[in-house]
């Protein structure tokens, strides 16, 4: 069986990680190959993750890069086709629900290739996110519906799914936190030591940086809980140029947040892996927050992750500054979210997945 495994965005390098590692422990007859969309072209952001994971150069570098959303799936959709037609794999693998993960899922299906889909089913509700659109559309193509938690399997059989291709298998997320402490924990690395509690804070989501009213209130609740305890803020670049564009340097200046450069994951895993509370508009990290134990703060309406609410250590916290120092008054109180590890995120979940893949291609032969 020809594999295809799909990387886009600097989430999707952490996914196919796991699938790639356990590709290389199988049959030599095995076939697959990395498709780098270029949907993030920067260094930082995209070929120290290939070294972070431990991956092989990519196949295939699509160059994608930025634009519209829909000039960027377009580019995807016209240089994943030529390869496709040039190697014809039986199989396509898509994670998560990025611009790449819908591309080339439609360009597949087209070609009548089955397509695989790694972290299916899950549902914000908020279809203003183009991640949710992507979701659905990826969903309702892919033959192999790979879930991370049980609230996908409820939404992908609301939807009328085949119970056939559904799967529950564990988030895949977590296979590459597990591997990447082991690397950390194995290397000589010399890390700054810090004395206290201090917390990390991540922010890149439009909604939330690109507004200067909604910006500048999250920034002075983040600024704000510095006051307690240092705060560590990796910056993305579209919150840097907005936090310029809309003169918000001096919300930092004033405060103990300690801008830093984006880090690579392992440079941020070392970061946040001892940190007494995690602020972030993103997906992995609830995920990735919930497995370890530690606060997390989700500045955002709604999530497509509601196990790590219902089971984790997550808290949505909305988007502005009351809501977000509302539950800051109950965290300094010593009354942080406890939660328990899910089902199934247990570090093994690549290895569930090609048990499945495997068993059904000697169905096929």
């Amino acid at each position: 069986m020809k594999i295809h495994l799909i990387a886009g965005a600097r989430p999707n390098f952490m996914k196919i990680a796991p699938l790639v590692h356990e590709l290389r422990r199988g049959s030599p007859e095995q076939d697959w190959q990395i498709i780098h969309t270029g949907q993030h072209y920067d260094f930082i952001m995209s070929k120290v993750f290939f070294e972070d994971f431990d991956l092989p150069e990519p196949d295939y570098f699509l160059n994608a890069g930025s634009g519209t959303h829909a000039e960027q799936t377009a580019r995807v959709m016209i240089e994943f086709e030529k390869v496709c037609l040039q190697q014809r794999p039986d199989l396509v693998v898509v994670v998560g629900d990025v611009n790449s993960t819908l591309a080339c899922s439609v360009t597949a299906k087209k070609l009548q290739i089955r397509v695989a889909h790694v972290e299916a089913g899950l549902r914000s509700g908020d279809m203003a996110m183009p991640e949710e659109i992507n979701r659905i559309v990826t969903d309702s193509l892919s033959d192999y519906l790979f879930v991370s938690e049980r609230s996908g399997l409820v939404n992908l059989r609301k939807e009328g799914k085949d119970e056939r291709n559904i799967h529950l298998v564990g988030n895949i997320m977590i296979d590459t936190l597990h591997y990447c402490i082991r690397k950390l924990n194995g290397a000589a690395r010399k890390e700054q030591t810090r004395i206290g509690p201090y917390a990390v804070v991540t922010l890149h989501r439009p909604s939330n940086v690109d507004s200067r009213e909604r910006l500048s209130d999250i920034l002075s609740a983040i600024a704000e809980i510095s006051k307690d305890m240092e705060v560590f803020f990796p910056i993305h670049p579209r919150t840097e140029k907005n936090l310029k564009t809309h003169g918000l340097q001096h919300v930092l200046e004033t405060s103990r947040i300690r801008l830093m450069p984006p880090l690579s994951y392992l440079e941020f895993l070392a970061l946040w892996k001892d940190s007494s509370l995690v602020l972030t508009d993103s997906g992995g990290l609830q995920e990735e927050t919930t497995a370890l134990g530690i606060p997390c703060f989700t500045i955002r309406e709604n999530t497509e992750r509601p196990i790590t609410i219902e089971e984790g250590t997550n808290v949505l916290v909305g988007t502005t500054s009351e809501g977000i120092m509302k539950e800051y008054v109950r965290f300094r109180s010593g009354n942080a979210k406890q939660g328990r590890i899910p089902e199934l995120w247990d570090g093994n979940t690549a290895g569930r997945i090609m048990e499945i893949l495997a068993l059904d291609n000697a169905d096929r032969v």
